[in-house]
């Protein structure tokens, strides 16, 4: 399986930042068969410092207007990978590979046959620690198999409110609002999952030949990773192998503004949801609603409280207005 993988970078205007991705995957102890750029800059910078820069098995595609943005060019991709390909892995552009990630990502496939997919795990975005033995966790403290870390303010509030998350991390409760990939520990175990995050994923290409991104999520496509995996979760098996590390370092290039980005996270979170749950209880419905209200007026009462208030006041903005055009344009789950 080791030369039957393919990695597939989707990027856009982060010439920079994707040299030192693939300066980093070329140090690795297993590199991938292939490796696919696909850009969608406006400019040439990205061709220009590849050309530069020479490195094997890479091939370089520059998408015309109409094929931009992350779930367009990630299908894009699937398209032009090789027909001996087996794994299909997928990297964000502004993401830095330890040496073993791609050994540990593939090996999972090995453990676990059944797996559909697997996803990396990012070690630089969550300070964590083993549990001591006794040790009293406190309200603002996260703890899960035998490690511990800090829980930010929004879920020490809803733990308050008992609105804190039912399931493991990496899951989705039926009132969706569950805890991410980041609330799994560096245990070096693997644990299963229902949804990952794209830009550290990998799957098998027999999954990806009968399904594709949704283009619903346009541009910068946020939670178009838990589209794909809560809906490959529902009919298979995906994994997290926290032995497969790497680094995430959130180039702000490409980013969307702050307005547009709190109307995507109340009505693409809402999309997602019902991709999983697409009749859901009516206290799921009432939970959903209630954290929803609870995220927006914490954003608005940032405004008030933090040095950031025109992009605490935006978010806030685009959150109302993408919550009240719920009620007007509900989305069409596909």
């Amino acid at each position: 399986m080791d030369n039957k993988t393919s990695l597939i970078i989707c990027t856009y205007m982060r010439p920079k930042p994707l040299v030192i991705l693939l300066d980093s995957i070329f140090k690795g102890v297993l590199i991938p068969s292939e490796i696919l750029i696909i850009d969608g800059s406006t400019d040439d910078a990205t061709r220009e410092i590849l050309q530069e820069n020479k490195y094997d098995n890479l091939q370089y595609f520059k998408v015309p207007e109409e094929e931009r943005g992350l779930t367009k060019q990630r299908n894009f991709g699937i398209d032009r990978v090789g027909t001996e390909i087996e794994i299909v892995c997928f990297l964000d552009d502004d993401t830095v590979v330890f040496s073993n990630y791609f050994k540990e990502l593939i090996a999972t496939y090995k453990v676990y046959p059944n797996a559909l997919g697997v996803g990396g795990f990012i070690t630089n975005e969550v300070a964590w620690r083993p549990l001591k033995e006794n040790e009293n966790v406190a309200v603002n403290q996260f703890t899960y198999d035998g490690w511990v870390r800090s829980d930010g303010s929004r879920f020490v509030l809803r733990k308050k409110l008992g609105l804190d998350s039912d399931v493991p991390p990496a899951h989705l409760p039926e009132f969706s609002h569950g805890r991410s990939v980041s609330f799994l520990p560096p245990s070096g175990k693997i644990y299963p999952a229902d949804q990952f995050m794209g830009g550290v994923a990998s799957y098998r290409k027999e999954v990806l030949d009968s399904h594709k991104f949704s283009e619903y999520f346009v541009g910068y496509g946020l939670y178009e990773d838990a589209d794909f995996t809560l809906r490959l979760s529902n009919i298979g098996d995906l994994y997290v192998n926290t032995a497969a590390q790497l680094e995430h370092h959130h180039d702000a290039a490409g980013r969307p503004n702050k307005y547009t980005y709190g109307k995507m996270v109340v009505r693409n979170g809402w999309y997602v949801w019902r991709v999983k749950y697409p009749h859901p209880s009516l206290k799921a419905r009432l939970k959903w609603n209630a954290i929803t209200i609870l995220l927006l007026k914490i954003r608005w009462i940032n405004v008030f409280t933090t040095s950031q208030r025109k992009e605490a006041f935006t978010e806030a903005l685009g959150r109302t207005v993408g919550w009240f055009s719920l009620l007007l344009n509900t989305p069409k789950v596909k």
